[in-house]
């Protein structure tokens, strides 16, 4: 299944890449966070599905993130740059199953939804941000 979020707002591949990271993974959602102290690339957190494994690389326009242990193999990237959006930012996620009781889905829904609006405001702050000249 695939589910997709365009965020009308405008920034560049490099500005997702050095703003989304592990470490700051409150500032992109608010339905996971990290057990542990995070590594650039990996994760131990845990959420509305449990505890996993999470990973973070570098892609083409953005950013993948990977349940890794997650028997559905639930997986989003966050991008700019390409279709169907070049000047937004696009959130798709996928899961390995052509179907899934409502409830999960819903689920995958509200994170969605949760993680633009959290996305939305991380873009306009450092896109906004303007650094103090002493």
């Amino acid at each position: 299944m695939e589910f997709f979020r365009i965020i009308r707002s405008s920034t560049s591949e490099e500005n997702l890449q050095n703003q989304i990271k592990l470490s700051n993974l409150e500032e992109l959602s608010s339905e996971i966070f990290n057990l542990e102290d995070p590594g650039e690339n990996e994760t131990f957190i845990g959420g509305i599905w449990g505890e996993f494994t999470l990973r973070r690389s570098l892609i083409n326009g953005g950013i993948r993130f990977e349940l890794v242990e997650c028997p559905n193999a639930l997986c989003w990237t966050i991008t700019t740059g390409y279709p169907p959006a070049p000047d937004s930012v696009i959130i798709h996620l996928t899961i390995n199953r052509l179907e899934k009781k409502e409830e999960f889905v819903l689920e995958i829904e509200a994170f969605l939804d949760d993680m633009s609006k959290k996305l939305k405001e991380l873009i306009a702050r450092y896109v906004n941000y303007k650094p103090r000249i002493k």
